[in-house]
């Protein structure tokens, strides 16, 4: 007797709990959430804004004398201050950081959350995993707030490639020599670039034009301001190395982007990591600093707070592939996405594809065979930059902002990104405001979409 009268307590309760949304969820369909459908509910995890800094040459560029935690605490306190959302509701904050030693940059991190006005009750970590770091920050946050963990967090991506450097610190273990494989793995990225090349026939001329392509859209989209809905400017300094002086700046733009990229000029550079190569430096990513901030609540939070309703976070995968061709990940991840999502390729409206290499890149869209009208539709890593770390939450970020400005013309986006040592990560967005059932969503029978080529 006296558990059925707790029963009864808990449920009313839950019932109480609901109650308080329901002048906010009228349009939600209850029935849909009970049965587990992908139409709009209470329990979607959604994004409700993204933004980014600028993305700067390293060692070079607006960003070289600019502490990395400062990077950080902008974009934090951007989320905080254009959302008057309450900092001491945020459950954590997670981190993507591939290059900085472990502890120094979660130290590093916390300073900067406090910097931003974080309350010290506010916790934070950092994660790893190279390239894709950004966006599995934005993938635990997810995660977390599905289980319940909390109701409302943050993923961030962090990287200044002008501080940290990729040079591997102490000895490599010697046991390694015995597993070709784990040798792989210690492969110069642009050793897989080339492999990627070779193993499946992607010519210079191909990975020159990528990249030109991805100046031109970048050029373009920065021009129009498609980019100002989702960069934040950085109040910050700028120190001459001859005479030390400092001068106060505000980076408000990406600045490696080149608008007048040719395939002639291209074509006079020579291969970086490969004697008759076909790699080089200006059809790689560009090595960047900058960062980038992803705030996450249940949707029955943000329409109690009354905040707009960006994305929806779907679905995330992350595969593993040959770690001498690391590359073709996406080629592996995006259809496992998709079909987790309950999707197919077609389905989808906006792609973006982190250009690590013009080769994988230009591998993974052909094997794919997508659309090239719905990649990277505003530029990529070629042009805009890739802060290792930062990359997945920058894509976040460009990808969400774009489908909103496309409206109704656009649903359904996926962010992925190769991941050294050889995996590939992706995951599938929806727009905000789409409230009905995913009508064309079918089921998928097979996995025959899946690569072959990395095994």
């Amino acid at each position: 007797m006296e558990k059925a009268s707790n029963r009864q307590r808990v449920l009313l309760g839950h019932l109480h709990y609901s109650s308080s949304y329901n002048n906010h969820e009228s349009s939600l369909s209850a029935s849909a959430c009970l049965a587990g459908g992908s139409a709009a509910c209470g329990d979607d995890v959604v994004v409700v804004a993204a933004y980014r800094t600028p993305l700067c040459k390293s060692k070079r560029g607006g960003f070289k004398d600019t502490h990395a935690d400062d990077l950080l605490a902008s974009v934090l306190k951007a989320l905080i201050e254009k959302t008057n959302l309450d900092a001491r509701e945020v459950g954590d904050i997670v981190v993507g950081s591939s290059l900085a030693p472990g502890s120094q940059r979660a130290s590093e991190c916390r300073m900067a959350a406090l910097y931003a006005g974080f309350p010290e009750t506010v916790p934070i970590r950092t994660v790893n995993r190279k390239c894709s770091s950004g966006l599995q920050a934005v993938a635990d946050v997810a995660a977390s707030i599905k289980a319940g963990f909390y109701e409302i967090g943050i993923g961030a991506g962090l990287e200044s490639m002008t501080v940290n450097s990729r040079a591997w610190a102490g000895d490599v273990n010697p046991k390694v020599k015995r597993f070709q494989e784990a040798q792989d793995c210690l492969l110069p990225m642009g050793v897989t670039s080339e492999n990627v090349a070779h193993r499946f026939s992607v010519t210079r001329q191909e990975q020159d034009q990528a990249a030109v392509d991805s100046h031109r859209k970048a050029a373009a989209a920065s021009a129009s301001g498609r980019f100002k809905d989702e960069i934040i400017s950085v109040a910050t300094k700028i120190v001459d190395p001859k005479t030390g002086d400092e001068k106060p700046i505000i980076v408000s733009v990406d600045d490696g982007i080149r608008p007048n990229t040719s395939l002639a000029d291209l074509g006079k550079l020579k291969a970086v990591f490969k004697k008759d190569g076909t790699t080089t430096a200006g059809n790689s990513s560009q090595i960047s600093d900058g960062a980038a901030a992803v705030l996450l609540m249940k949707r029955s939070v943000a329409m109690h707070k009354g905040l707009p309703i960006l994305g929806v976070f779907r679905t995330f995968v992350v595969v593993g592939v040959d770690p001498a061709i690391m590359g073709v990940g996406p080629a592996v991840a995006i259809p496992a996405a998709v079909k987790a999502a309950g999707l197919e390729l077609e389905d989808i409206d906006l792609f973006e594809i982190n250009e690590a290499f013009a080769s994988q890149f230009v591998y993974c869209c052909k094997k794919l065979e997508l659309d090239l009208q719905k990649i990277n539709v505003n530029g990529g890593a070629i042009a805009i930059g890739h802060p290792l770390g930062t990359t997945g939450a920058r894509c976040v970020a460009t990808i969400l902002h774009e489908m909103k400005r496309r409206g109704r013309d656009c649903r359904f986006g996926v962010v992925s990104m190769c991941i050294g040592t050889g995996m590939g990560a992706a995951a599938v967005f929806e727009r905000g405001d789409d409230c009905d059932e995913l009508c064309n969503a079918r089921k998928v029978e097979s996995n025959n979409l899946l690569s072959k080529d990395s095994r």
